[in-house]
């Protein structure tokens, strides 16, 4: 059997809640091979403190052409690092992560890949040993979910479709985004190979000049399209992360409500960075969630011990 592998872009804006994710792996997440950090090459000092016998840091520039530079950190909007090059318009580190995505799970010598964003907390027990290659992995596929009145969505789809030579479905379209995302390798290896056939390039200039486009849309319509693919995945209506995508931020107590809302299932939540939400208010509810998460749990304890 091959151990999945985690995979978790992140760069130095995101230190304080990518130390939560690592905690929470440690404390939670078994049967796994390795932790890989995927930062910016300038980020490497910060997120050393993190290294450990199951969790490497790997510095960008080692997944990334050479004709992709970073700009200097001065060079900066709205604090955003940018990469340039000579073949396509700059490309922030958003669409670098999802690239490092890419090139990770093609590169690295696993069959099977589960992407952690820094945002994902681990408040339950999670075991990978199940998705283990050669097993079925989950595919996150919502019905419908993609309508037309979604301006980024919908340009993802067309986009999404058109780097693998699709025809663009009608709305609505599924959605493949969300947290707690398993790939595998010879999957993501026919995706970039359909790309170049589509565009011409290398997969990832193809990438770098469409920027407009979402890795995970690419990977789900791959899978549907490719009767193999198809094979190594089984879809499922939602992950076992509890994810909050909104812009207010949440008090401890609105979050504490969050987490009471988990299914039996759920293993993680994700509260998105822009929220503005204090990583210390996370910290704290995650060191209270065994006591947050014992009220929901009580019944299904009753119910068990009725059926014995």
């Amino acid at each position: 059997m091959n151990p999945v592998a985690l995979l978790t872009p992140t760069y130095g804006r995101d230190l304080e809640i990518c130390t939560l994710l690592c905690e929470s792996v440690d404390r939670h997440v078994t049967s796994f091979s390795r932790h890989y950090l995927l930062v910016p090459d300038c980020d490497l000092p910060l997120f050393a403190p993190l290294a450990s016998e199951r969790r490497i840091i790997i510095p960008a520039s080692s997944f990334l052409p050479d004709w992709l530079r970073p700009l200097p950190r001065m060079i900066q909007r709205k604090r955003r690092q940018f990469w340039w090059s000579l073949r396509t318009k700059p490309v922030h580190g958003w669409h670098i992560q999802q690239v490092l995505k890419i090139a990770a799970t093609i590169t690295l010598p696993y069959e099977r890949f589960c992407i952690l964003d820094s945002d994902i907390v681990f408040f339950r027990d999670f075991d990978l040993a199940r998705f283990e290659y050669p097993n079925r992995i989950p595919l996150l596929k919502m019905q419908d979910a993609v309508t037309a009145d979604q301006p980024r969505h919908s340009r993802w789809l067309e986009t999404s479709h058109r780097l693998l030579g699709l025809p663009t479905p009608p709305f609505p379209a599924p959605d493949f985004i969300g947290h707690i995302i398993f790939w595998d390798r010879l999957t993501t290896r026919t995706m970039v190979d359909r790309i170049e056939a589509a565009t011409g390039v290398s997969w990832i200039e193809a990438l770098c000049r469409t920027r407009e486009f979402s890795e995970y849309l690419l990977y789900g319509f791959l899978v549907e399209n490719d009767p193999d693919a198809a094979q190594r995945h089984s879809v499922v209506p939602k992950t076992q992360c509890i994810s909050y995508w909104d812009d207010p931020t949440l008090s401890k107590d609105e979050l504490k409500g969050l987490l009471r809302r988990a299914d039996k299932d759920d293993v993680a939540f994700s509260i998105a960075s822009f929220s503005g939400t204090p990583v210390a208010t996370i910290r704290e509810v995650v060191a209270e969630s065994d006591a947050i998460l014992a009220p929901s749990l009580a019944p299904a304890a009753a119910e068990f011990a009725a059926s014995c």
